[in-house]
């Protein structure tokens, strides 16, 4: 039942996925409104990324819906999509820049090829420059992904997933491989993008301390920080965790009802919080 004054962003209705007879996702449905932030927890192999490639269109359900943005993309044609790959933002497992373009090359590929962007020439440059500085990258232009440190490259990732100012923003793995230090910077970058842009934010971690930070935290721009958010604003943060085992959801609802659990599976998921 759609949430009443609020846009419906991404719907799974009954989705089912399979690759060689082997199910990856298993009649999957939910919704994500204009706002929300989706952490999506699960072990390797749960199907957490392939719910996001079916999102973007990249994979085919077997049978079920997929509406992005009020429009059925489940059987849309690589041409129809392109106008609705526009407006997300993707950042990809372990980044994947593309290694023979530099850093602006590669932040400025989403406006110079994505035709319903229709980006003016003149405004690439500095587009991809404020998207850089926003993700405190300022400088890296001219380097290339492979002169940059892991930490660094997830950060120019992100900017390359959000210089098109796109009102849907899902991240893979966005921590994965990092120390907790550059974790935590780049959940605040995460974080500082969905404040500022009121974006659908969808997350898929296997870190708990992700989903927390998501929940509990927002961007303070006067301080430049992210700063705990008091009771009132935790209801505007909006934040909804899933759990999926092999393909299905096991889980749904909100961050205490998710620490409440006795489900030995969802409990692995959950951690004191910090």
């Amino acid at each position: 039942m759609p949430e009443r004054n609020k846009t419906s962003v991404l719907r799974f209705e009954n989705v089912t996925v399979a690759f060689d007879g082997e199910v990856a996702l298993h009649d999957v449905s939910f919704e994500a409104f204009e706002g929300d932030s989706r952490v999506i927890l699960g072990a390797a192999g749960s199907g957490k990324t392939v719910l996001l490639k079916v999102a973007m269109g990249l994979t085919k359900p077997e049978s079920g819906k997929v509406f992005v943005f009020g429009k059925d993309i489940s059987r849309m044609s690589e041409k129809q999509l392109f106008d609705i790959r526009g407006k997300i933002g993707m950042l990809f497992q372990e980044s994947a820049l593309f290694d023979s373009l530099n850093i602006e090359e590669n932040v400025a590929y989403p406006l110079l090829n994505q035709p319903s962007i229709q980006c003016p020439r003149a405004e690439v440059l500095p587009r991809v420059k404020e998207a850089l500085e926003f993700v405190e990258l300022a400088g890296t232009l001219e380097k290339f992904p492979s002169e940059l440190s892991g930490g660094m490259r997830r950060r120019a990732a992100i900017a390359r997933a959000v210089v098109t100012e796109p009102p849907l923003q899902m991240y893979d793995s966005p921590t994965a491989g990092l120390d907790p230090i550059t974790a935590h910077t780049i959940m605040a970058l995460l974080i500082k993008e969905r404040d500022v842009s009121q974006a659908t934010t969808l997350v898929v971690t296997h870190r708990y301390q992700d989903g927390n930070l998501i929940a509990n935290f927002r961007y303070n721009s006067k301080q430049g920080a992210l700063e705990p958010a008091q009771s009132g604003e935790k209801e505007k943060l909006r934040t909804t965790f899933m759990v999926l085992k092999e393909g299905r959801p096991v889980f749904e609802g909100d961050q205490d009802s998710l620490e409440a659990s006795t489900d030995s599976y969802i409990s692995k998921f959950v951690k004191q919080r910090i």
